[in-house]
């Protein structure tokens, strides 16, 4: 009797952009209603399940939450988070092609 081999995790790349100055918090990220404190910079991510999953970042400075950006993907793909200049406006995620 053979065992399939379970399929590898669906993964994303997902890159933090810091602004060039002041100070910035580090960025919360969340997973289908799921936060991970996360650092400015590249990483990769594990996508939960098989189905869409929603991505927020958002940034928290111990009094509110500002700069949240949200996206719902399907497949594995390469996104790109910027903050807001100033704290009441929204932050920016998208996804970049490879191409």
């Amino acid at each position: 009797m053979t065992v399939p081999s379970p399929e590898p995790p669906r993964r994303l790349e997902l890159t933090l952009r810091k602004p060039p100055f002041g100070w910035y918090p580090r960025p919360t990220v969340v997973f289908d209603g799921r936060g991970h404190p996360a650092q400015w910079g590249t990483g990769t991510w594990q996508l939960p399940g098989d189905a869409p999953a929603t991505i927020r970042v958002f940034l928290f400075n111990r009094l509110w939450r500002f700069g949240a950006a949200e996206l719902t993907v399907d497949r594995p793909v390469s996104l790109v988070y910027s903050p807001p200049l100033l704290p009441f406006l929204p932050g920016t995620l998208k996804a970049v092609d490879d191409a």
